[in-house]
């Protein structure tokens, strides 16, 4: 069932992404050959005036076909014909249009769960954050300069660059009021971990895992449950409190029984001293309901949400905090999904439907910044030649041109082969 529903996610994403290439060709009067669905030999296909519409055999992937696309055709109607700007609209279309979606699909969550507001939900008693004057009820609107929307911006920022520094900075709204505060919060070293784990009733279940530390080294991911540290059996959240408070870290190698799927391996982590710092506020990330100009802002920021948060694990990416192998391809993905699913499916038909379209934000967002990227072969790439067209007032030799996106589409290829075996390794 994950996989058709996988299939179903990613099939309306790109049908959409390539719907807004051919949209703007037809708008343009650029001849489209074929427009697909899927890649691969065709299993079924209709011609309809001067275009074929096309379903093919492997549901990932789909084409818009323009005539002149990837050669020098200069004839009526080619894409080479249209005017320099009419092109850079129609190949940046396709990328729009993705946020497009984001934005449809994340205003039906907003309408029916709503938004997490980033209200603060408890400050910690005689904490420095107290003391500066944050109480229960403020609304964080700004911390350590980045603005702050939804709750969710606090986690991105507190699970990519975590606080590092004592010193904090923040603004809050209280009655309607902005006020800033700065305080210096307290901090200890200590040997970690560096994971977040269900301490309330349940399963003994990862729900994050801190970047740069032991347990991301070691391949533990979110979703994970932990059954053994060091040969005893954990059955709950207070199990794994109760054995480190029983056996402190101390930077000795232990060795866990994570489950995965269903399945237990052993896997060994070695503790790292790390700084803490304590912000001293707990804050919320559960989602209330607003109004309808609320439905329309807050989709907006779900949509600048996961563009934000692509950009900064790119960002991350090129500085080498992240690797390669922590990539996910569609295996990866629909992985993922499928343990979406499952979860939701105890909650009702609603939240299995609230999951499904919030992957589906989230790869479309995704797939629109990352055809974004100038690399050739991707709408990014030829952007930045027509953008040097334009400027130039001269067009590109398209032989040159036509190599390079070739050359980039093999590296692409490469890319994707290597991160599906990592997603079949990690599975």
């Amino acid at each position: 069932m994950s996989i058709i529903i996988a299939i179903l996610v990613f099939s309306v994403i790109v049908i959409f992404h390539e719907l807004g290439h051919f949209l703007l060709a037809k708008r343009n009067g650029i001849a489209v050959t074929e427009f697909s669905l899927g890649m691969g030999p065709r299993l079924f296909s209709k011609v309809v005036g001067e275009t074929r519409y096309s379903l093919k055999l492997f549901p990932i992937g789909g084409s818009c076909m323009m005539v002149g696309e990837d050669d020098d055709d200069d004839s009526q109607g080619s894409f080479n014909r249209a005017s320099v700007w009419a092109r850079i609209s129609v190949v940046a279309a396709g990328p729009i249009f993705n946020f497009i979606l984001a934005f449809i699909f994340a205003m039906i969550i907003t309408s029916v769960i709503g938004y997490d507001p980033s209200t603060v939900l408890q400050v910690e008693e005689g904490s420095p954050a107290q003391k500066a004057g944050l109480q229960e009820g403020d609304v964080i609107t700004e911390f350590q300069g980045r603005h702050i929307s939804i709750g969710r911006d606090l986690e991105l920022y507190m699970t990519l660059h975590g606080l590092q520094d004592e010193n904090v900075t923040l603004t809050y709204e209280r009655d309607g009021e902005e006020h800033e505060i700065s305080y210096t919060a307290d901090s200890q070293t200590s040997y970690l971990l560096g994971f977040y784990y269900n301490i309330t009733e349940g399963e003994p279940e990862v729900t994050q895992v801190m970047l740069d530390g032991s347990m991301m080294e070691a391949g533990v991911q979110a979703g994970d449950i932990i059954r053994e540290i060091n040969g005893v059996k954990i059955s709950t959240g207070q199990d794994i409190q109760d054995y480190i408070a029983a056996n402190p870290l101390d930077g000795s190698e232990i060795t866990l029984g994570i489950e995965r799927n269903g399945d237990i391996r052993q896997i060994s982590v070695t503790p790292k001293m790390t700084k803490q710092v304590d912000s001293g506020f707990v804050y919320n990330l559960y989602r209330e309901k607003t109004n309808f100009p609320g439905v329309i802002k807050y989709s907006a920021v779900e949509v600048r949400y996961w563009i934000t948060s692509t950009i900064e694990s790119l960002v991350m990416l090129v500085k080498g905090q992240f690797t390669v192998n922590d990539l996910s391809g569609p295996v990866g993905i629909i992985n993922v999904i499928g343990d979406s699913y499952e979860e939701a499916k105890t909650e009702g038909t609603v939240m299995v439907w609230m999951q499904m379209l919030y992957w589906a934000i989230l790869l479309s967002a995704n797939l629109g910044v990352m055809n974004l990227l100038p690399i050739p072969a991707l709408d990014g790439g030829r952007l930045v030649f027509l953008i040097i067209e334009a400027i130039r007032r001269k067009k590109i030799n398209p032989n040159v041109e036509g190599m390079i996106h070739f050359a980039g589409f093999v590296l692409l290829m490469v890319l994707m082969v290597f991160v599906m075996f990592n997603d079949i390794r990690r599975i």
